[in-house]
């Protein structure tokens, strides 16, 4: 199976094919080099598996420094286009889906829009310090962890953010 990732690039989600390789293959080689130097070699490495407009290339390398450093766990910029980010940490379980249904069905009922994304990766659930699933992040911040929170509570959140 092909390791794809979607990141941000201009406040617009985009699947990046063989993310997790080329950022292991990244930190790996050129770790102590400079942002410029980093961002060209990102780019020249995911320009070999995805398509990027000439006319993107900008905001595409910004994007991938972005993410390398949260990758390599560096401090970084998040990306502030606005917006609701929602991520469910767990392996996919009766849980795991019964939060991505309930957070599908508020979203729906408050007609927000919002990027939700279930995370299974272990490494990057990992990042968030969580030690139980399913957990909730509602941008970027731990909601809960190891329940489904109640429906009512979640609503609250979400409201709150607009």
């Amino acid at each position: 199976m092909e390791d794809i990732k979607q990141i941000k690039v201009e406040g617009e989600l985009v699947g990046i094919i063989g993310f997790n390789q080329i950022m292991e293959s990244v930190r790996n080689e050129h770790a102590n080099e400079d942002d410029e130097t980093l961002r060209k070699n990102l780019l020249e490495k995911f320009s070999k598996k995805n398509y990027i407009a000439s006319s993107s290339r900008e905001a595409y390398s910004k994007a991938f420094l972005r993410e390398y450093k949260k990758f390599a766990g560096l401090p970084c910029e998040e990306d502030d286009t606005g917006g609701i980010d929602i991520k469910v940490l767990g392996p996919g379980c009766a849980a795991c889906d019964n939060l991505m249904s309930l957070l599908m069905s508020i979203l729906a009922e408050l007609d927000l829009p919002a990027n939700l994304e279930h995370m299974k990766d272990v490494r990057e659930i990992g990042k968030y310090g969580v030690l139980g699933t399913p957990a909730l992040v509602i941008n970027g911040k731990v909601r809960a962890v190891g329940k489904l929170p109640p429906r009512k509570t979640v609503k609250q959140w979400l409201q709150a953010l607009t």
